[in-house]
């Protein structure tokens, strides 16, 4: 893993490096960029991958204890990210986490060749569905993020609705969700970070305003969307795609949200597609 230092703190990363077109891929809350380790085994033979891991529960550097965690705040961050490793014409690609749209809808996103959204919040839905609106409620209680985690010790517990079990049809490897889920366990400065980012979603009206944004991204877009998914509702992936002006979508059958683990090879190939080589 290699290190960014940005004004919020430090950020690690992975760079496969080469000189291919350059992809970068986000992941949502308490998981870090090993969600992409399929799809970066697909890519790399062509394209430059670069992973950063988001303060979003699964880092294990803290924040610093002012930095702004609230959605538009972390993608402020990923601007700025894109900004110090001097990354242009990106192809930005999320998964679960919706955040980047702010990067559009704030006039940042000019490092942005093109986007990739795939089954991932958007309108109304912060926080995402019956998982999302669980953690929601540990946030607001104190201890309650402590609580709800220490429970994903107990590996059944991972395959509940409220917890993991609608984010991928297939149960995610017990020793990747270990690793997401390490840093929440072991550490109080972590647990504050994430509590600071689900406390900091904005009103309605606000996330209405980053969606109508996107009728202004005249870049390539591509929005790839679990056809059985039950956090982020389908008829959201083609919305986005009618919005977007240059937009097209891809519906993935037999997977959840977590693509990049239930299906990583149609998505690789929908990404390899989408992205030209010269």
């Amino acid at each position: 893993m290699t290190e960014a230092a940005l004004s919020a703190g430090v950020v690690e990363y992975e760079d496969t490096g080469g000189d291919g077109p350059v992809v970068v891929l986000l992941h949502g809350v308490a998981m870090n960029g090993s969600l992409w380790r399929h799809v970066v085994a697909g890519l790399r033979p062509h394209y430059r991958c670069v992973v950063p891991t988001l303060p979003l529960g699964a880092h294990r550097r803290p924040m610093r204890p002012d930095a702004d965690l609230t959605v538009p705040g972390v993608a402020h961050m990923v601007a700025e990210f894109l900004e110090v490793l001097d990354l242009g014409d990106v192809t930005l690609v999320m998964n679960d986490w919706g955040g980047a749209q702010a990067l559009v809808a704030d006039g940042r996103d000019e490092r942005i060749g093109r986007l990739v959204i795939t089954s991932c919040e958007a309108f109304d839905n912060y926080p995402p569905g019956l998982p999302g609106r669980n953690l929601l409620v540990a946030a607001k209680v104190p201890g309650g993020l402590r609580l709800a985690f220490a429970v994903l010790k107990l590996k059944p517990m991972r395959r509940l609705p409220v917890t993991w079990g609608w984010m991928s049809k297939r149960p995610v490897p017990h020793e990747v969700m270990d690793a997401w889920f390490r840093p929440l366990w072991t550490s109080a400065a972590i647990r504050r970070d994430l509590r600071a980012y689900v406390l900091g979603v904005p009103p309605g009206d606000e996330l209405v305003r980053w969606a109508d944004a996107l009728r202004t991204f005249d870049r390539p877009a591509l929005v790839v969307w679990a056809s059985e998914d039950r956090v982020m509702p389908p008829a959201h992936g083609r919305r986005l795609a009618e919005m977007l002006p240059r937009g097209e979508l891809v519906e993935i059958a037999d997977s959840f949200t977590l693509i990049p683990e239930d299906q990583p090879q149609r998505l690789s190939e929908a990404i390899r597609a989408f992205v030209p080589l010269s």
